[in-house]
């Protein structure tokens, strides 16, 4: 067999199982243990092999440079009121890390209050979440190093600066509700001491006393019963009320539980039957508003009087429409809607009642995030995007239906040049589906443009226009770059959801294809010249997509992926993953989950695109054993001449808190691949 370079020879185990009358081999099981020496020898040996690769593309310096000219820019999120206090989040342009500032009113001066780049020399210690005490004066922030998705909470006093003598371990996607009066606050958590496979169960809710360590915290509220749900707290915006969103992780649907802040009994079972999605709005008295999709796969919102808590007494105030339900809250004592209209976003306020009071005109087509309003106030924040448009900050005034601009943000990337056209194509089985199509405005469609086609289609996660200097530098070179919004995420609601998980997971796979096939067809590419990409449950779509068409692409980026689908669920957080993916050891889940399990579908023999899996040490979401699996079937099954390498990071995990400077290094790594193997000059 001729190659271009050798890969290193792993040995193979002879582990074969049984799975539901079928036999199933697994001889790279050994790669699941990270630390143990022939991992870390196997690990060494691809690094070794694809920083070579990546050294001798002369591009890679060019690239890395404009990207951090692109990269250089001021990036804002959209400020918050905590009594007299406005925060907000400001990344001068190539901080390793955004800095949180505080201003004394909107005319204040803003002082640092917050600035994780302190936490470790390489800015690989972020902050991944706070909370500010209702009167502005206290700071709870989670704290995650190198990438981990379990974090410490931290409390700093607004006006010293100081930070207080506790930190409170063992909290993961932990939330924080302040009580009214600022003493202390809920917080959910884990287990000190858990074994490997009961990671993340247990979870409780505990309150923390202000100036006390975390051993007197007292535990709120569990369900040893049930181990597997989580209890982020709330409360409400008049204090009345600790709502609890109980959850299973990654299901889409939910139970609501309350009490009276005042009140040390039992939580009230306001919705135990997790058979929809119920999301706490606000209160009037003792009436609860609820965005829902029960019975509205679309969304609507909801009046509940808690007295009265039977579903036969609930109020519609605000029926589902064509567009599903993004998000919402409460504001000027009414509502805003964020809709998703074919995969961008509109904003809606509406009275209590739930009449329509005004649509509110956004600056372009593009994705509202970060909206911060309370429910009294007649103003919110928000940052808006778009593919040619970075994040920008604005401020609304409903009184005087004003939006005003915040804060400049320049850029070296200059958008006149380029458009964004969205495109509606159909799939394998007739379902027309969205993709957004960006590039140079004079280009000539004649198929020969290096073209990047990324997607996720899962966990009803909706992609919506975003700005990213990744991006920009890929259409500036004369790149297109195409976003897909395949089934699976929830850009037309909770059925777009449903019609790309569990058995109907292929959907989300003939979807891509079926946007690669347009794309080439319609000449904006040929297959030569066409790149994928996905992460996380977009690197399982990517990888999937390239083991049943190997033909239809040039190159394949598979990162942080999901491979493994008879073994998933074994590690960390998998488990909760099962309502969407299935459970192997049903056997009908079994039979559809191989049909597409990216490890068990490489073929001997096959000749598969250039493909590069990247993935990272610290990776505690999705562990690093499927990278590495995936990656070694691969090179020992495939007969062609195509680099199939492994980008491997260290002090990093699945994505969170990752720095500047690490984020502009796996972009130039990914292009310098995507440059020589699909023949950019």
């Amino acid at each position: 067999m001729n190659r271009l370079f050798t890969y290193p020879t792993p040995h193979k185990g002879n582990i074969t199982e049984i799975h539901h009358g079928r036999e199933v081999a697994d001889p790279y099981r050994w790669l699941e243990k990270p630390e143990a020496p022939e991992t870390r020898q196997f690990i060494a040996e691809q690094v070794a092999l694809t920083e070579g690769f990546l050294a001798e593309i002369p591009a890679r310096a060019q690239i890395q440079a404009r990207l951090s000219a692109l990269w250089d820019y001021p990036k804002y999120q959209a400020p918050y009121q905590r009594g007299e206090r406005l925060f907000f989040w400001k990344n001068d342009g190539l901080q390793n890390q955004a800095i949180l500032y505080v201003q004394e009113g909107r005319d204040g001066e803003p002082r640092q209050l917050l600035d994780p780049n302190s936490l470790s020399e390489d800015g690989t210690t972020a902050v991944v979440g706070e909370s500010v005490s209702d009167d502005g004066e206290w700071l709870a922030y989670l704290v995650a190093v190198h990438g981990s998705d379990r974090t410490e909470i931290h409390v700093r006093n607004v006006s010293s600066g100081q930070d207080l003598p506790e930190v409170l371990a063992h909290t993961k996607f932990a939330s924080i509700a302040w009580l009214p009066d600022s003493s202390g606050f809920f917080y959910d958590r884990y287990p000190a001491t858990q074994a490997a496979d009961a990671l993340y169960q247990n979870n409780a809710l505990y309150f923390h006393q202000l100036k006390t360590d975390q051993d007197a915290d007292q535990k709120v509220y569990d369900r040893p019963d049930n181990p597997s749900l989580a209890f982020p707290p709330e409360i409400s915006d008049d204090g009345e009320f600790i709502v609890l969103r109980v959850w299973h992780a990654a299901i889409s649907r939910n139970r609501l539980y309350y009490r009276r802040t005042g009140v040390d009994g039992p939580f009230v079972q306001l919705i135990d039957e997790p058979d929809a999605l119920y999301v706490f709005l606000g209160n009037d008295g003792d009436t609860f508003f609820l965005h829902t999709d029960w019975g509205a796969p679309r969304g609507r919102v909801m009046a509940v009087d808690i007295n009265r808590p039977d579903r036969a007494n609930w109020q519609e105030l605000i029926p589902e429409s064509e567009d599903a339900i993004d998000s919402a809250g409460m504001v000027n004592n009414g509502f805003y809607l964020v809709h998703m209209h074919h995969a961008r976003h509109r904003l809606t306020l509406y009275q209590k009642d739930g009449t329509l009071y005004r649509e509110v005109e956004l600056p372009g087509l593009g994705t509202l995030a970060f909206l911060q309003a309370r429910s009294a106030d007649s103003y919110f924040s928000f940052s808006f995007q778009s593919f040619l448009q970075p994040p920008t900050i604005y401020r609304y005034d409903i009184t005087a239906d004003e939006l005003t601009q915040l804060w400049d943000v320049p850029t070296a990337f200059d958008p006149a040049g380029y458009l964004t056209e969205q495109i509606f194509y159909q799939s394998k089985d007739g379902t027309t589906v969205p993709m957004f199509v960006t590039r140079k405005k004079d280009l000539a469609l004649d198929g020969t443009h290096p073209t990047i086609l990324y997607g996720y289609g899962g966990y009803s996660i909706s992609l919506t226009p975003a700005f990213s200097p990744a991006i920009a530098q890929w259409v500036e070179a004369g790149g297109i770059y195409v976003l897909a919004n395949l089934r699976g995420g929830a850009e037309y609601g909770e059925e777009w959801h449903r019609g790309g998980m569990l058995g109907n997971k292929q959907n989300v796979f003939d979807d891509f294809i079926a946007a690669a096939e347009w794309l080439i067809a319609n000449n904006y590419t040929s297959s030569a010249k066409l790149a994928i990409h996905g992460g996380s449950n977009g690197g399982l779509l990517t990888a999937a997509c390239m083991v049943q068409r190997p033909d239809l692409f040039g190159a394949v980026l598979v990162g942080v992926p999901v491979i493994d689908m008879l073994r998933y669920h074994l590690f960390t957080s998998g488990r909760y993953w099962v309502a969407e993916y299935g459970d192997p050891a049903d056997p009908a889940h079994f039979d559809f989950m191989m049909k597409y399990s990216p490890l068990h579908n490489v073929q001997p023999g096959a000749t598969y695109p250039p493909t590069l899996v990247y993935t990272a040490d610290t990776d505690d979401r999705v562990v690093p054993m499927h990278s590495l699996k995936y990656i070694a079937t691969l090179q020992e099954h495939d007969s062609g001449q195509n680099p199939l390498l492994l980008r491997y990071d260290t002090k990093s995990g699945h994505g969170m808190g990752k720095p500047t400077a690490k984020l502009i290094d796996q972009v130039a790594d990914l292009y310098a691949f995507l440059y020589r193997t699909l023949g950019i000059a």
